[in-house]
């Protein structure tokens, strides 16, 4: 990296490449996304070193180029050459002058482009390693940091190593399971039990509500809801969460009174995928007139991110294969089919905007294909 200083992965010492093992393949991914958070580098399939420019550290830490995504590329203007120019395909950027983190920082974060209007010329550089370079986009989003490295084509021993294919061995959804499951009477509805669900490697822990007497013979009501906190927690206005997931245990209740039942899936997936503080930086954008789509964008990171073989393999735990699915979005009904789901339903879910959430609602309208 151009530094007598190199921050590193103390302690956790580099696991055996093997790629045919899953359990070491998840341990790698698990140890990465670790490393990302507390700004030590990585090295994936052997190709390059990488240090993420949002959380990384250490004094003199400079490197002559940076990894970026597609999207946040477009923003800098990088589209039309043709090593920028192949779709979804992250961007190795050279500037004149070696990349610090303070520089890194200024490119990988656009609440940061009025502070540094300014940037490059960048010159976009071939990538020799197409599949490791976007296998860390997705280890970026994982660890919820910005989709932005400093790259060094060397290679370092004391760095954690991880290779792309890891990836499917970690979201593998056999390793999910059944941890614990317990009454718990709720405001919409007494009879209800809670059903929580552990992956090996995944810290996440999602949740289902199971409302009303399960029926096998029955397809229940069944809401994926994504983890908001500022709408479920805090009654943010800027999204329909909150109502949503209300209206949606009041509708599973009126269910398991007349005889039915309803499952709510709460997925640990928060901002669709990209994370609690990226969510943020969205708003943030927002608030300077970008839509929700177009946020996601600037920051370089996929407007649907969410993992719904979770969801399915959820399901399939507690015994539920056909379903009454309340949603507004086609495109979550044609996931689950995918996934082997029966979706022996759409019921709609849609509830009234307010002046804060009508421009994101109208978004999700016009720009993701909502039903609304």
């Amino acid at each position: 990296m151009g530094a007598a200083e190199r921050p590193r992965t103390v302690g956790h010492g580099v696991l055996p490449l093997n790629e045919d093992n899953p359990s070491s393949a998840a341990r790698r991914v698990a140890l990465a996304i670790d490393a990302l958070r507390h700004g030590w580098p990585i090295r994936v399939d052997g190709a390059f070193t990488l240090v993420p420019a949002e959380t990384g550290f250490a004094p003199g830490v400079t490197a002559p180029c940076m990894l970026i995504s597609a999207a946040r590329a477009v923003t800098l203007k990088l589209a039309n050459q043709r090593e920028a120019a192949v779709p979804e395909a992250p961007v190795l950027i050279r500037a004149a002058e070696p990349f610090d983190f303070e520089a890194a920082r200024a490119v990988a974060d656009p609440a940061l482009d009025l502070v540094y209007p300014m940037k490059g010329p960048f010159v976009a550089e071939h990538i020799e390693a197409m599949d490791a370079a976007r296998a860390a986009m997705e280890f970026a989003r994982l660890a919820g940091i910005l989709p932005a490295f400093l790259f060094d084509p060397a290679t370092d021993d004391d760095v954690q190593a991880v290779l792309s294919p890891d990836l499917a061995h970690w979201k593998d959804t056999a390793h999910l399971v059944i941890a614990s499951r317990a009454r718990l009477p709720v405001a919409a509805c007494d009879e209800t039990e809670i059903v929580a669900f552990r992956s090996r490697d995944d810290t996440r822990e999602h949740v289902a509500l199971v409302i009303g007497t399960q029926n096998g013979e029955q397809a229940p009501l069944v809401r994926l809801h994504s983890e908001c906190l500022t709408g479920d927690i805090l009654g943010s206005l800027k999204c329909d969460c909150g109502p949503q997931l209300d209206a949606a245990m009041r509708a599973m209740a009126h269910e398991a009174q007349q005889g039915g039942w309803g499952v709510l899936l709460y997925l640990r997936q928060e901002g669709r995928g990209i994370g609690l503080i990226n969510k943020l930086r969205a708003y943030r954008l927002q608030d300077q007139g970008f839509d929700t789509v177009d946020a996601n964008n600037r920051l370089g990171l996929p407007t649907e991110a969410r993992d719904f073989p979770v969801a399915a393999r959820m399901l399939e735990l507690l015994g539920v294969h056909a379903v009454r699915l309340m949603t507004n979005n086609p495109a979550k009904v044609a996931a689950l089919e995918a996934l082997g789901v029966t979706i022996s339903e759409r019921v709609p879910h849609q509830l009234p905007p307010n002046p804060h959430n009508a421009q994101y609602l109208a978004t999700k309208r016009d720009r993701t294909g909502h039903l609304l």
